[in-house]
């Protein structure tokens, strides 16, 4: 399944948050691998502060893996399917693991590239 996740950085994380993305180290032990580099690179903050990203979970309850690893430098706001879950064909089944390869949310993507400001060229300013 494809979740929007709706974040706020931790006061004071943002230079290990930098650092871990810089080397290559943010998620590292989890099972999502680089994925968690890839949200980075297309989060995008808007002016309330909050950084939105689509997030690839395999979990039965949504970043049930993956929470603990986030929440080391996010208070996560909000996390909600990204499309209906009627039509996530791993979720329903049809389709083993087919999140990795799919395209189901990438109007949604597209479209969250268009809002705020790239994450990582704001982090890089704050935390320098």
């Amino acid at each position: 399944m494809r979740y929007v996740v709706t974040a706020r950085v931790k006061a004071g994380r943002e230079k290990a948050l930098l650092r871990a993305i810089e080397n290559r180290t943010l998620g590292r032990g989890s099972v999502a691998g680089g994925e968690y580099l890839r949200d980075m690179q297309s989060a995008r903050i808007r002016g309330d502060g909050k950084v939105r990203w689509v997030e690839v979970c395999f979990c039965d309850t949504p970043l049930a893996e993956e929470r603990a690893y986030w929440e080391e430098f996010f208070e996560l706001v909000r996390v909600q399917d990204a499309h209906q879950r009627d039509r996530c064909r791993d979720l329903n089944g049809s389709e083993p693991w087919a999140c990795g390869d799919c395209d189901c949310s990438a109007k949604l993507e597209a479209h969250l590239q268009t809002q705020g400001t790239p994450f990582l060229e704001l982090l890089r300013e704050i935390a320098r």
